[in-house]
């Protein structure tokens, strides 16, 4: 068992109050939260918090955690060019020797920022599977299938295969995107979530243009025309959502789907700004990701926080059109749930012990009037002292637990970067 004392305590239970007293953790779970008792086990350590923050960790609802090979790489350009004369040429030439080293490399970045679990899209799955194995920490991988229907061969081979292989890994239907496959893959893709009775994922309305493009393809928003196959008919949801109109965000609220808001990518990318007050405003649910590391180009959860509520304010005119907690449980709570990870959402007494302490003592959150707020506005990964996931402390004080030090690591992920890109 584990002691965490003289604590403060954010659970995400029941919003962001704030208790103090004490946490134990016992293999991977949560054993205790409270007082001081007056009995006590006998632990294997014991860690004086001296007044410092346990809080969920973040969930990273969106990402391609192996394109750090492509960070700062590809810029100064828009999406669709980044992704077809940039991008796409430099991910044919992978190896899945190369994702598990370049997914590697981004885990040393979600640890050090707090992030216990991505939901994952990207090729040679087995490497982010084992990738996350080796490290500690979750994945969720989601289908990145394009093409036509016999593409969804592959996508249920991979979900059989994934979804419930390992206590820490899981696996949710998905493909790219309506753009990158045609009518007769989103039918068999349908076909496929009716028959297994799962939600769907795919990258959604990123941009005008892809946006535009599908309504003079089929006479329909993406949202509007993949819901008329009956592809959400378990839920599911889409990456980014920047562009959704008013019908779009009443399928999405009637069908209880998700939009992942990844606001850095977006930005940076000039696709836009989602509309997360209005989304918030209509009972939408929200989560949050980072995308890839070639279009943020960091996988920093607090960087989204921030911009997801201060874009807003531009968006709408308006010093109040979001809250900071809204973005802070959408980045802990809402993404732990949008991926399905219901376990690991909030602390409480028998939930996985997935969790961060942050330092509220470093000079950029103090004084600490409003500590959520705080964190989403002044927070940053130098605020994580630990990070614990399923039980394990995997980062702690700039130490990484992982099995492989960083040096290994970045050495690695270099070598291959410079053969890829040569």
């Amino acid at each position: 068992m584990i002691r965490f004392y003289n604590a403060r305590i954010l659970t995400m239970e029941h919003g962001c109050d704030i208790v103090e007293g004490e946490l134990w953790t016992q293999d991977d779970r949560i054993a205790y939260l409270g007082d001081t008792s007056d009995t006590m086990p006998a632990f294997e350590r014991e860690i004086d918090v001296q007044g410092n923050l346990l809080m969920p960790s973040f969930k990273n609802a969106h990402t391609h955690s192996a394109m750090t090979f492509l960070r700062s790489f590809a810029e100064d350009v828009p999406l669709q060019q980044w992704l077809f004369e940039k991008v796409f040429p430099y991910e044919d030439r992978l190896t899945a020797e190369d994702v598990y080293a370049f997914d590697r490399l981004a885990m040393l970045e979600y640890l050090a920022g707090g992030t216990t679990a991505v939901f994952d899209m990207y090729f040679f799955p087995q490497s982010t599977v084992q990738a996350a194995i080796d490290c500690g920490m979750r994945a969720v991988l989601c289908g990145s299938i394009s093409g036509t229907a016999k593409d969804v061969e592959r996508l249920q081979a991979q979900y059989d295969t994934y979804h419930a292989m390992h206590p820490r890994i899981g696996y949710r239907l998905g493909f790219h995107a309506e753009y990158t496959s045609d009518e007769s893959l989103h039918r068999e893709v349908a076909r496929l979530a009716e028959a297994y009775k799962e939600p769907v994922y795919l990258h959604l309305s990123e941009t005008e243009s892809e946006h535009k493009a599908c309504v003079e393809r089929y006479g329909a928003t993406p949202t509007q025309y993949l819901d008329s196959l009956g592809i959400w008919q378990y839920g599911g949801g889409g990456f980014h959502g920047v562009w959704l109109d008013e019908t779009d965000r009443a399928i999405f609220r009637d069908r209880g789907l998700w939009v992942v808001t990844c606001p850095a990518s977006n930005a940076k990318l000039a696709s836009g700004i989602a509309p997360l007050k209005a989304f918030r405003a209509e009972g939408i649910p929200l989560a949050v990701g980072t995308d890839g590391a070639a279009s943020n180009n960091a996988l920093d959860m607090f960087r989204e926080m921030y911009l997801g509520t201060v874009l807003q304010r531009l968006r709408y005119g308006d010093a109040a059109a979001l809250s900071a907690t809204v973005l802070l449980e959408a980045a802990t709570v809402g993404s732990a749930h949008a991926m399905g990870l219901t376990d690991c959402d909030t602390l409480m007494v028998g939930k996985q012990a997935d969790l961060i302490l942050v330092d509220l003592i470093q000079y950029n959150l103090q004084p600490p009037h409003h500590i959520p707020e705080s964190l989403v506005y002044s927070g940053n990964r130098d605020n994580i002292l630990l990070t614990m996931c399923a039980g394990k402390i995997l980062y702690e004080n700039g130490v990484f637990h992982i099995g492989a030090s960083p040096e290994e690591i970045i050495a690695d992920a270099n070598s291959r970067i410079e053969r890829l890109t040569r």
